[in-house]
């Protein structure tokens, strides 16, 4: 067993404390769509419909929820209120499983991959720099060598958070002069990396999505350039998005999967709100593990996700 594969109490509390804003919210409304209902029709359904929606699970997820909740009505006949939150749950666990969502041990590193390279992408404000700083931390934790390099190279503020997390964490991080070139610091990170028999490097990119054309080139050529030092590199793309945004979270999903191949996503700023459904709508819509989520500012909540807990936290315990 690895570091980090077993889910602990500190884990679950956690997790719970994070999604309760979420879980208060959701089950509010769906008590009050089945409010002196007893049995699930088609009032229910589209006043579920609507729960869902105003949750930011998203409108083609939504309908895939009730489509499969109708099969249930239908071939069951009599399906009462009751039995509704457990249909529920266990469609919303189905969609997890099959979209590509595999619980993850998130922190250990493939065999044969060394360095391990994430590059990070994200648009500013989303919380990738610390991100980049908790991920740093958790593999350290686990025992591994772990380098950063600051490629976000337009804003003077990104390299400096970098470091800061650096010293926090007491990894190195490569940078240079601020507008340099963001694929040289990239190669530079890699070639230290190799040299100093790191683990894992984590690469942060500049956040710009107003020119898409010239993030893509942007995000290319960085990834070009780490293959000159280790051709399979980077072996993870790492988005990461914003939960407490809601729909417009889709929308830098759709944006940046567009403009590189994202291979993994982290969503943060789970806890302190009530939008903790984008999870399960960008999962459905993008078909790309959501491999972290964030709940808090403290280092030890970015957790490994874990799609069985996250449920659980939602719905309660399976029976």
């Amino acid at each position: 067993m690895g570091f980090f594969s077993f889910f602990s109490k500190e884990k679950k509390e956690t997790l719970d404390k994070g999604l309760s804003k979420t879980k208060e919210s959701v089950f509010g409304k769906i008590a009050r769509a089945i409010a002196g209902k007893s049995k699930v029709d088609d009032e229910v359904l589209d006043n579920l419909e609507e729960v869902l929606i105003t949750s930011d699970v998203g409108v083609e997820t939504t309908l895939t929820i009730i489509q499969r909740i109708e099969e249930h009505v239908a071939k069951d006949k009599y399906v009462n209120t009751d039995e509704l939150n457990t249909i529920l749950r266990d469609e919303i666990a189905s969609l997890l499983t099959e979209n590509n969502t595999t619980d993850t041990e998130g922190y250990e590193i493939p065999e044969g991959k060394k360095p391990y390279v994430i590059m990070v992408v994200g648009v500013n404000g989303v919380g990738k720099t610390t991100t980049i700083g908790k991920l740093a931390y958790q593999f350290k934790k686990a025992g591994k060598k772990v380098y950063l390099g600051a490629a976000d190279t337009f804003r003077a503020a990104a390299v400096e958070q970098l470091c800061i997390w650096g010293e926090r964490v007491d990894v190195p991080v490569v940078k240079q002069q601020m507008g340099s070139d963001p694929a040289s610091v990239a190669y530079d990170t890699l070639s230290s990396a190799v040299a100093g028999d790191a683990d894992v490097v984590i690469i942060d990119t500049a956040g710009r999505l107003h020119n898409k054309v010239g993030l893509m080139n942007e995000l290319t050529k960085i990834k070009n350039v780490m293959k000159k030092v280790l051709p399979e590199a980077p072996h993870e793309v790492l988005l990461v998005l914003d939960g407490s945004t809601g729909q417009n979270a889709f929308e830098q999903a759709k944006q940046f999967t567009k403009a590189t191949e994202v291979t993994a996503m982290a969503i943060t700023k789970l806890d302190g709100t009530a939008k903790g459904g984008v999870v399960i709508g960008i999962s459905d819509q993008f078909k790309i593990p959501v491999k972290y989520i964030g709940l808090g500012e403290g280092m030890e909540d970015l957790q490994a996700f874990n799609k069985k807990e996250f449920v659980n936290s939602l719905f309660g315990e399976e029976k």
